[in-house]
Order: structure tokens, then C-alpha cells, then sequence
């Protein structure tokens, strides 16, 4: 891969959990594979009381954490940690922000990152404005979620396109960055096999799970405020079911794949009262075992006893369109369950006769199963005959693929795609204004009948499936939650 452009990342949240934990390991990657080239810098901005020297010592201990220690060698720790700037600000102020602009190198690509509280995004954009550090080349990265309902979102958009030009702006979705998920649309675009199978006429159901044995952590304050719906199902979710459904794009370029994701999320099926009481599912998990310990349920963890904040949703929808008629989409994903798991499920029609009626065994519909964390492939399940004479005996098999077996070396994170797309500029992978507040759209009147009901999140023990709630959402269509995969 070649080098990006010289840049300057400015990060503001340097020192969170986001900066520590992704992006600068990303960033430190990246480097060592020779894509930041001389000249590019990377400051961290926040309001610890740090200097450079305090900033670089602590980022040296966080990647030892969080990057593999065959990747950490001298040579590029010590060049990487070399590029590191720290600067503290309040972000909402503008008394301190001649100290930014002096730690900026002139003649590279201006990037500024925003890991920190949506209701800086507009506030941050201003000061950069006001003290003259934004330029035709400068792009600033959205981090979800953008805004908790229609209304925010649009404010924060209108705020921060004060400053930037739509196409200075990037939303980011860390998960349309993971390679399993750029591998659909070659999967589905490169491969005459499958295009001309995919509609309503031989598939039956899509489900996409994103499943999480992890509980709230460190982010319980802000989950408490959030909730699964907004924090994944809205962002996550709806973006890969885009991908999944989109028509064909005349090519794939850095507006095409944008213009078909909003068709699919305009033709979503809108939720009426009786949709969201029949067709959701909310969950909230209590104490239960994880990995073979006793772990806490989620009301202790955020110490608030009365929440009614859900930590799992599922979802029902359906897209109205030509090729997706009569083919609902199950949605789901919560925290605490059994294991960690991402995947999508696209089911095929049963065969139209049974060909076989003195065969032992049955036969089983065709599932495609991409798999996007932790173990990332594609995985097709067929039937098959089992050797052997004396009669016919049906066998389901899977035709398995193992990006890493295949390609020999580890799928990169996400974030080191993303953050290098945004040097180069390319927004393909990211957001839109107009995707954003269309997902908004069609998922607040979920959010409003909850609300307006009292919905009470059903409790499920830590450790399991989820509530059983679930299972008879998507049974009530005689269908059932492909369990297959597991850590």
C-alpha cells in the first residue's frame, strides 16, 4: 500500500478509552507499515493535565496493552512516539487554543479527530474555525453516535457544516471498515453465482447478529443514557443491513455506494405502534456467569436500580422494494450474552420438492454465513450425500472460507482502514449526512412508542442467548436464530 499524504491528526479525547484502545495503535500500525510518511504528526488534545514528554510515556505503556507485542519493535516505537504533541484544552472554551495551532505542521492534511462528546462536535468545529485552523484540505471525523434522536442529529450536522464542507466530514462506522464487510460487496458484485440468488424469489430471511459476552464496562454512564437500539442497531446494524440489500452501484466509487445505502434506508418499512409492539424485543441483562465467573447484572454495574435501559433489542424489518418483497430482516444485538459473535445469515428457500423420500436424514436450506468477528470468513451450508453404499444419506456440509487460512496474514482493525481513508480523503466507507438522519428517522418512532408505553426490558441472565422474548419473535414466522458459530 502506498503512503498517505503528510497529515496531522489532531485527536481530541487523546487520553480516552477510544484514543488509547483503537486509534492510536491504529495509527502506530500503520506506521509500521510505512504509510505515515516523514513529516506527519499526531497530537493528542484534552484536558489532563499532561505535556508532550507525560503524553508520549503514556501512550508508550498503552501500546505495549493493546498492540501484539511481535508488532512493537524499537525502531518504529521510537519513531511513532517521536510524532506524538499534546496539547490541553478545554473544548468548549477558546481562551487556550493558540497552543493547538502551534503544534500544527503547515503544508500537510489537516485531520481532526472528535473522540469525545457529541455535544462538542459543534462547539470544537467553531473554535477550530475562529482561530484559523481550518483549511480547504482539513477533514473532521464524526464519531457515533451523532446526535440521540432526528432532532440532535440534525443540530449537530448543522453545526458542524457551519464550519466543514459535506465533504470535509466524516461520519465514521468502524464496522463498514472491517474487512469481512467490504468483502460482501465483492462478494455479491465480483461473483456471477450469487447475484442472480439474490431477491425475494430464493432467499427467505436475513438475520444479522452482532453479539457482545462483554457488559457495559467503563461506559455505563453513557449507556445508561443510550441504549442498544441507539448505540449499535441504529448506526451498525442498519449499515450492514444497506450492504447487504443495496442494488448494484455502476461502479464503486466514493458516491455511488453512498446513493444505493440511503435507497435502502428510505424503502425500510416504516414502524407503526402496533410494528414496534409486535415486531421489537427489549432485553436487560441481570447477574449471571460469564467465562465460568459470577459476573454483576447491569443495574449494579451503572448503580442505578430503576433503569429501564436496554442492553439487547431485537428488530423486525422489512424493505419495500422490487427485490426485497416479503423478505424480513432480524436484527438483533446485546451485551452480556453467551459470546462474542457478528455475523449475517441470509437463508434460502427451502427445495421446491423433495426428491428424496427414502433418504435417512433431511434436507436443510442453503445458508451463506459471513462472518465478522472474531473469526472473520464466509461460510455456505449445503447438503450433501454421506459416502458409503446401502441407500442415500443426507449430510449437511459447509463450504468454508478463513480470510486468514486464505490470504495468509490477519485481517488489519478496521479503524487502521478508516483513519488512512480520511488522510486520502476517500468517503466511500463513511456516513452521509442524509444516511444519518434517514436511520434516525425510521428508528425514533421505535424509540417514542417505548417511551410513551413505559417499556420494561425483559431481564435475562448474563451469559445467555438473550430473553426468550427473542426467540418467539422470530419463531412466530416459523423460523429460528442460526446458532452456529461460536468463539
Amino acid at each position: 500500500m502506498s503512503p498517505a499524504a503528510p497529515c496531522t491528526v489532531v485527536v481530541f479525547g487523546g487520553t480516552g478509552d477510544l484514543a488509547v484502545r483503537k486509534l492510536l495503535p491504529a495509527l502506530y500500525l500503520r506506521d509500521r507499515d510505512g504509510q505515515l510518511p516523514p513529516g506527519s504528526r499526531i497530537v493528542g488534545a484534552a484536558r489532563a493535565g499532561l505535556d508532550t514528554d507525560g503524553y508520549r510515556d503514556k501512550i508508550r505503556g498503552e501500546l505495549a496493552r493493546f498492540v501484539p507485542a511481535p508488532l512493537l519493535d524499537a525502531g518504529t516505537l521510537t519513531r511513532f512516539l517521536d510524532r506524538l504533541d499534546y496539547v490541553s484544552l478545554d473544548f468548549a472554551g477558546g481562551d487556550d487554543w493558540s497552543a493547538l495551532h502551534n503544534v500544527l505542521t503547515p503544508d500537510s492534511v489537516r485531520v481532526f479527530y472528535l473522540a469525545c462528546a457529541p455535544s462538542l462536535f459543534g462547539p470544537i468545529s467553531h473554535h477550530l474555525a475562529r482561530h484559523g485552523l481550518v483549511e480547504p484540505t482539513s477533514r473532521v471525523v464524526l464519531e457515533k453516535p451523532i446526535g440521540r434522536d432526528l432532532a440532535s442529529a440534525r443540530a449537530i450536522n448543522d453545526a458542524v457544516g457551519e464550519v466543514f464542507d459535506e465533504s470535509q466530514i466524516f461520519r465514521i462506522d468502524h464496522y463498514l471498515g472491517k474487512e469481512s464487510v467490504q468483502n460482501l460487496l465483492v462478494t455479491r458484485f465480483a461473483n456471477t453465482l450469487l447475484e442472480p440468488l439474490w431477491n425475494s424469489t430464493w432467499i427467505d430471511h436475513v438475520q444479522i447478529t452482532v453479539s457482545e459476552s462483554l457488559g457495559v464496562g467503563t461506559r455505563g454512564g453513557y449507556y445508561d443514557t443510550s441504549g442498544a437500539l441507539r448505540d449499535m442497531l441504529q448506526n451498525h446494524l442498519l449499515q450492514v443491513l444497506c450492504l447487504v440489500a443495496m442494488e448494484p452501484p455502476t461502479i464503486v466509487d466514493r458516491e455511488t455506494v453512498r446513493d444505493e445505502k440511503l435507497k435502502v434506508l428510505q424503502a425500510l418499512r416504516p414502524m407503526t405502534a402496533d410494528d414496534v409492539e409486535r415486531f421489537t424485543v427489549t432485553g436487560q441483562y441481570g447477574p449471571g456467569l460469564v467465562d465460568g465467573g459470577a459476573v454483576p447484572g447491569y443495574r449494579d454495574e451503572v448503580e442505578n436500580p430503576d433503569s429501564r435501559t436496554e442492553t439487547f433489542v431485537a428488530v423486525r424489518a422489512e424493505v419495500r422494494n422490487w427485490r426485497w418483497a416479503g423478505v424480513p430482516f432480524y436484527l438483533r444485538t446485546g451485551k452480556r450474552l453467551e459470546k462474542r459473535s457478528s455475523e449475517i445469515v441470509v437463508q434460502f428457500k427451502d427445495v421446491p420438492h423433495p426428491m428424496f423420500p427414502r433418504a435417512e436424514g433431511a434436507t436443510e436450506p442453503n445458508r451463506l454465513v459471513i462472518r465478522l468477528q472474531p473469526d472473520e470468513g464466509i461460510c455456505l451450508h449445503m447438503t450433501a450425500k454421506e459416502p458409503g453404499p446401502g441407500g442415500i444419506r443426507l449430510r449437511p456440509v459447509s463450504l468454508d472460507l478463513n480470510y486468514v487460512d486464505a490470504f495468509d496474514r490477519p485481517s488489519p482493525d478496521a479503524y487502521e482502514r478508516l483513519l488512512m481513508d480520511v488522510v486520502r480523503g476517500d468517503p466511500t466507507l463513511f456516513m452521509r449526512r442524509d444516511e444519518v438522519e434517514t436511520a434516525w428517522a425510521w428508528v425514533e418512532p421505535i424509540l417514542q412508542t417505548w417511551d410513551r408505553t413505559g417499556r420494561v426490558p425483559r431481564r435475562y441472565p448474563a451469559g445467555t442467548s438473550g430473553p426468550t422474548d427473542a426467540t418467539t419473535l422470530i419463531e412466530r414466522d416459523g423460523r429460528a436464530w442460526y446458532e452456529g458459530t461460536s468463539v
